[in-house]
């Protein structure tokens, strides 16, 4: 066994990887997929309007989320970031891994929560989440803000102070904020099995201090975003976006009942061999690990019931799970199934040709058009981090191993965003299309695109640039990836011929 180094070096080394990791230049990337650009457009209107109660959408109210992401967005916009709803989400995600860390060393220990801390910072899930301007990181922040300040709750001597029952109804509040019913639904599932043997306790969480910091937080809002418009917020954002948006096809988010097996086994990508350690003592031995094991099986049974599934749903289930995982690490340190995770690695340069594709058109779309030759000619960088961590998890003490490995994990994770992110923002968004021919835009009009090109054209013009179905013109952006052509607008019937 190699001597390992000392616990501060361990830590400034693993703190800076972990900062690089999710403070990569993120102005590289523009914004991606249908969400990133409707949201960064909801705030920047919030924040120039002035209007922080009504979220608009290119002018219109839009009610399928709260606003939470859209404050951050708006405090983004006045800062001057271009990423105006990415920068806010990382700070917050870092934030959160700072408390993260602090709470379970309370309850757990420092080298528990070293460990959880480094498996849920270099989680491929995480960094994916903390990278986008989507409302499922902020969601995921808060619920697990909420249910980290219950972790001594569930022993039967555990008695929470009034400051921690206060901080979990606010932080509550802040996940309705985020995403309306899902956070207080996850709260539930978690405390659940607590409560089946003491239902007594349920007036603990539902006394006057956690009641009324929970209401303080998130009614106001709610209150006077109904106030200004009335029964369309009630029917959109309750009835629609969440009812319906469980048990009804209408929204497009199909997905089988197993949908999230793959994904958790991908969001938890390279520690996903360490589930092999977890054995029933290690989930349901006390009622701490109860708790948690109820904060991550809930959610996972709850939207796999659902009708509509998206892969970002999932993401509150990594906090729990790397608790349990870090636990049963200290039990057992399991190191083969850490050199299996550090061997993951390998799999970058793979990601690395496949990623700019498969958020452009697919996964399957950019399977079969990957180029084995790319992959070679960089595997080489993947061989590298995977022998730095193999040679960790495998020479260096229980205590310091994960965190050399997820060190070494989250530098390659960084090189493979800078590496990623302008062909990602070429292929699968619309800004550098945009910067191209901004001229030619002015001019032109919406046609037959993805709606993710519409979305992002529109977010980058200012919404200059209109649908042709509403207005046409000679110049049309047409095609996937877009493109401008030009073609020969019909003269309106009636209209006086050409002098």
């Amino acid at each position: 066994m190699t001597a390992s180094p000392s616990p501060a070096r361990v830590a400034a080394l693993v703190v800076a990887a972990i900062l690089l990791l999710h403070l990569v230049p993120l102005e590289r990337r523009g914004f991606v997929g249908p969400d990133e650009p409707r949201y960064a457009s909801i705030a920047r209107e919030m924040a120039e309007s002035g209007d922080w109660v009504t979220p608009r959408l290119w002018g219109e109210p839009w009610f399928e989320k709260p606003p939470m992401l859209f404050w951050l967005g708006g405090l983004g916009h006045l800062a001057g970031a271009e990423s105006l709803t990415r920068l806010p989400v990382a700070l917050l995600c870092l934030a959160f891994l700072a408390f993260f860390h602090w709470r379970v060393r309370r309850s757990f220990g420092g080298e528990t929560a070293t460990v959880a801390a480094c498996l849920l910072a270099t989680a491929a899930g995480w960094v994916a989440c903390a990278d986008a301007g989507i409302v499922d990181a902020p969601l995921t922040v808060f619920i697990s803000g909420a249910l980290l300040c219950l972790l001594d709750w569930p022993r039967a001597d555990g008695a929470t102070s009034p400051g921690e029952r206060a901080a979990f109804g606010g932080l509550l509040g802040m996940a309705a904020l985020s995403k309306g019913l899902v956070g207080p639904m996850v709260a539930a599932l978690a405390v659940l099995p607590t409560l089946v043997g003491q239902p007594r306790r349920l007036r603990e969480l539902a006394g006057p201090l956690p009641l009324g910091a929970f209401c303080a937080t998130c009614l106001p809002w709610y209150a006077a975003c109904y106030l200004a418009n009335g029964d369309d917020f009630v029917r959109e954002f309750l009835v629609r976006h969440h009812f319906e948006r469980f048990v009804s096809s209408s929204l497009q988010h199909v997905q089988p009942w197993w949908f999230y097996a793959p994904v958790l086994a991908v969001f938890l990508l390279p520690w996903t061999p360490l589930l092999g350690s977890l054995r029933w003592k290690s989930i349901a031995g006390g009622p701490r690990r109860r708790f948690l094991a109820g904060w991550a099986v809930g959610p996972l049974v709850f939207f796999s019931i659902s009708v509509n599934k998206l892969p970002a749903y999932v993401l509150p289930v990594l906090p729990p799970l790397a608790v349990l995982l870090a636990l049963r690490w200290k039990e057992r340190p399991m190191r083969p199934l850490l050199a299996a995770s550090a061997a993951v690695l390998l799999l970058l340069p793979l990601a690395a040709a496949l990623l700019p594709d498969a958020l452009a058109d697919g996964f399957w779309r950019a399977w079969g058009r990957l180029d084995v030759g790319t992959v070679a000619s960089s595997a080489a960088l993947g061989a590298i981090f995977a022998a730095i961590a193999a040679w960790s998890s495998a020479r260096l003490s229980g205590s310091t191993a994960v965190p050399v490995t997820a060190a070494a994990v989250a530098v390659a994770l960084a090189l493979l965003k800078l590496q990623t992110y302008p062909v990602i923002s070429a292929q699968a968004g619309a800004r550098e299309f945009v910067r191209a021919e901004r001229v030619r835009l002015l001019d032109a009009c919406i046609g037959d695109v993805r709606r993710h090109n519409s979305y992002g054209i529109r977010f980058y013009t200012r919404d200059r640039v209109p649908e042709c179905r509403l207005q046409p013109a000679e110049l049309r952006v047409e095609g996937d990836p877009p493109r401008i052509s030009r073609v020969q607008v019909p003269e309106a019937a009636g209209s006086p011929p050409e002098p």
